[in-house]
């Protein structure tokens, strides 16, 4: 089996199969810890969890569905719903489990999501304007061939989209993910009841060390991506900094707010 179809197949897979197991675990948590951090904060990241893993499954789609244009609309696709939904979506599930004194203001979630939505439509123009191919990148016997979007394939290359193409997608998503670890970092130095909730700290830097590694994941995939030859085997990279970064959130989810606890035995 050729090493295209197990990275660009096979592992995002196993990675989307493993955030829905990670989903179902924070829903499992959140019986008993929703008493003390909320439900919507529960909610919100259990649904996190099962939009990256949708998002992930998805992605052999981008390359067994056919030659241009079907590599570009998936792609297109794709961005727009991390950028647009799942970005904010991050952002605003952390406003809620992280609640400030004044709670998870409306203004920031509305803000989140228009920005989103703003950065994942000039993403799927400039998608349209500079993909016009497609390349073959592997195969699988005679049944299965594996095509992806290839970039001015029929003209110069356009500086100004590639830089475009950047910019919007270090707004969203990583520009809000980042916010987003930034948020929980002013928590944590600011937080007055660590004598009481000892590992409350702790929580919350696991969850910044996640989103981090997350958004660091998401860069790296870029520059893979727009810069130099394509190398295919580099996305494992990609995926499998997504896969530490989930287990990072989960474990800092499920870490109990004090010493001890006993509360998830049962669960």
């Amino acid at each position: 089996m050729e090493l295209s179809v197990i990275v660009n197949i096979f592992v995002p897979v196993i990675t989307g199969l493993l955030y829905f197991g990670m989903a179902l675990e924070v829903e499992r948590v959140s019986k008993i810890r929703k008493i003390m951090f909320g439900e919507i904060g529960y909610q919100k990241l259990f649904t996190a969890f099962i939009l990256f893993g949708i998002y992930f499954i998805t992605r052999p789609l981008q390359n067994i569905m056919g030659p241009y244009p079907w590599p570009m609309i998936i792609n297109s696709a794709r961005q727009f719903f991390i950028m647009a939904v799942i970005a904010p979506s991050v952002f605003v599930s952390i406003l809620h489990w992280v609640p400030g004194e004044g709670g998870a203001p409306k203004s920031s979630e509305f803000a989140a999501y228009a920005i989103g939505i703003c950065m994942g439509i000039i993403f799927v123009l400039t998608n349209s304007m500079a993909i016009d191919g497609s390349k073959i990148i592997g195969s699988m016997g005679q049944w299965l061939t594996l095509y992806d979007a290839k970039w001015f394939s029929q003209g110069t290359r356009q500086i100004q989209l590639v830089l475009i193409h950047l910019i919007v997608q270090l707004i969203s998503p990583v520009g809000l993910i980042i916010l987003a670890s930034a948020f929980v970092r002013h928590r944590r130095h600011n937080y007055m009841l660590g004598a009481v909730y000892t590992n409350m700290k702790t929580k919350w830097r696991y969850m910044e060390t996640g989103l981090i590694i997350m958004a660091l994941s998401i860069i790296s995939a870029g520059i893979t991506a727009l810069f130099g030859r394509y190398f295919t085997y580099l996305w494992v990279i990609y995926f499998a900094g997504s896969i530490v970064s989930g287990g990072f959130v989960l474990y800092s989810i499920k870490l109990a707010p004090r010493d001890k606890p006993a509360d998830l035995k049962n669960v």
